[in-house]
């Protein structure tokens, strides 16, 4: 256990090392978040009991955690291009400890992206509250690892074939997004949306961000929201580390 935790903090350190060396990469990968508060934003209906930020807020919140988790698996793929990968496969690291680190790294530039967002939108009539802020960035810590994790395992599955991983990858992504109630309510729904919504774990999670972001703590909703993330955790190790055993 010592030694899978020393190589897995190893492999954490290995992949953070860019992102301490070019910080605003992080922000360049929030444009897109960013353009959708602009351009969303003003386009909000006027609530009687606060802002609409505080429901739009936490649901792009959601949304820049999977989408920069989700992209992380095309970095893999250049490594195996490079032959990088290759190289690490036969080092004295542990082959779980390859693919929990490198999924330990997606909370960094998460939480990173979470101030960022939260310090652009407080000025405008966000109502903060931080004490529901850090602990809906803990659920979204453990949703980013899980997505994260599957990303890495379908970049080995798509070894040599990057149109395999690009056309799965937005396949699932935007679907997933839109069931989990991201930029629309699905309340009012048709039936069967509602199934897939109910389905999703994504949707569970994104409630809970909603409540905690409002300064509320249901513990039923935050419980969901938990076992959610906790579902996507699981899934994304079990699945990710079986890829990377049967790596060559």
């Amino acid at each position: 256990m010592s030694t899978f935790v020393a190589d897995t903090v190893n492999v954490m350190n290995r992949e953070l090392k860019p992102v301490w060396r070019e910080p605003m990469s992080v922000v360049f990968a929030m444009i897109q978040p960013l353009v959708f508060l602009g351009l969303f934003a003003p386009l909000l209906p006027q609530v009687g009991d606060g802002s609409a930020l505080q429901w739009f807020v936490p649901g792009i919140v959601a949304m820049t955690a999977l989408m920069g988790a989700s992209f992380t698996g095309a970095n893999l793929m250049e490594e195996m291009q490079s032959g990088s990968h290759e190289r690490q496969l036969v080092s004295p690291l542990g082959r779980p400890a390859l693919l929990v680190g490198r999924a330990l790294k997606e909370v960094v530039p998460m939480l990173m992206q979470v101030a960022i967002i939260v310090a652009v939108v407080t000025p405008f009539s966000f109502d903060l509250h931080l004490g529901g802020v850090l602990v809906a960035a803990l659920v979204l810590s453990l949703f980013s690892i899980g997505v994260g994790a599957l990303s890495f395992a379908l970049a080995l599955a798509s070894k040599g074939q990057d149109w395999m991983f690009w056309t799965i990858q937005q396949t699932l992504l935007f679907p997933a997004l839109l069931t989990a109630g991201v930029l629309l309510p699905v309340d009012g729904a048709p039936r069967w949306l509602e199934v897939v919504s109910m389905l999703n774990p994504m949707t569970y999670v994104v409630d809970a961000t909603r409540a905690l972001f409002a300064g509320t703590y249901p513990a039923d909703v935050i419980a969901q929201g938990v076992a959610g993330a906790a579902v996507v955790a699981a899934l994304g190790l079990v699945v990710g580390v079986r890829a990377m055993r049967r790596s060559s």
